[in-house]
């Protein structure tokens, strides 16, 4: 399997597929690169290069004790994107992947042409007065006691319920969506699924502010994780060249929900 090794020693697995403009995507908390299956093989299909990593601490890569924090996963990325040369490359970033990707571009715009932000938690997710809509303190709370009290028991619940909108009326959960999560979840280690959550409580208005490139934000009118008006409207208000689609009804998870109607407009995105 392909890695590489960072400058603090740690290994970055990641897959690269295909060829043609490169595409990178950024994972969301507790997943890994195998969150991006759909859009992956779908674009592989459409002549591009796909290229996907498991942050440090998660999935295949190492399970280190330090680095699990937002300016780590961004050095990460950027010791992989110049590991592979990409340039030209379209960046895209699902939920705390958002975050990795603002932060990313906004430091090396230089290699990118165009970004997408999927149900991310910029600029901020915390309740605040200026966030009226944010998630209260006590919610990341009860998000780092569920990882401490019983990961594996937590990381059904999460899939089960808000992540994928299994909670809501009328909907059908899959099993194989949820299995799959928590497989995902549970390859990674307690204690960058426990450390990932203060990502969550940073601010990322000033990487959004710096970066100039087109960025495409997509995101889910019922999303429960990251609520719509936390970020949505507030994260084009910093983008320079910012653009907004949004879902009614789509949940959070919905790169996976809703693949069949997200990737086509990806694409359209990408070729505009």
């Amino acid at each position: 399997m392909p890695f590489i090794t960072t400058s603090d020693g740690v290994d970055i697995f990641y897959k690269d597929w295909g060829t043609g403009r490169p595409i990178v995507f950024s994972h969301g908390w507790p997943l890994s690169a195998d969150d991006w299956d759909a859009q992956m093989i779908y674009f592989l299909h459409q002549g591009y290069r796909v290229i996907a990593h498991d942050r440090r601490g998660n999935g295949r890569s190492s399970q280190v004790g330090t680095g699990n924090d937002m300016d780590h996963w961004v050095a990460d990325l950027a010791a992989l994107t110049e590991h592979l040369d990409l340039r030209d490359a379209v960046h895209i970033g699902h939920s705390t992947g958002g975050g990795e990707v603002a932060r990313y571009v906004a430091r090396y715009q230089d290699r990118v042409a165009k970004a997408v932000l999927v149900a991310s938690l910029t600029p901020n997710m915390v309740q605040t007065e200026d966030n009226p809509a944010g998630q209260p303190p006590e919610w990341f709370d009860a998000v780092q006691a569920g990882i401490v009290g019983n990961r594996s028991e937590f990381f059904r619940e999460v899939p089960e319920g808000p992540f994928y909108g299994y909670n809501r009326p009328g909907a059908v959960p899959s099993e194989a969506v949820i299995a799959n999560w928590w497989r995902q979840g549970m390859a990674g280690s307690i204690q960058a699924s426990y450390e990932t959550v203060f990502s969550w409580k940073e601010d990322y208005t000033a990487d959004l502010e710096r970066i100039t490139v087109p960025v495409l934000v997509m995101h889910g009118e019922d999303d429960q994780i990251v609520p719509f008006g936390s970020s949505v409207p507030r994260a084009l208000e910093h983008l320079k060249n910012g653009t907004l689609k949004t879902y009614p009804g789509y949940p959070h998870g919905m790169l996976t929900t809703h693949a069949d109607v997200l990737n086509p407009d990806l694409l359209a995105f990408i070729q505009s």
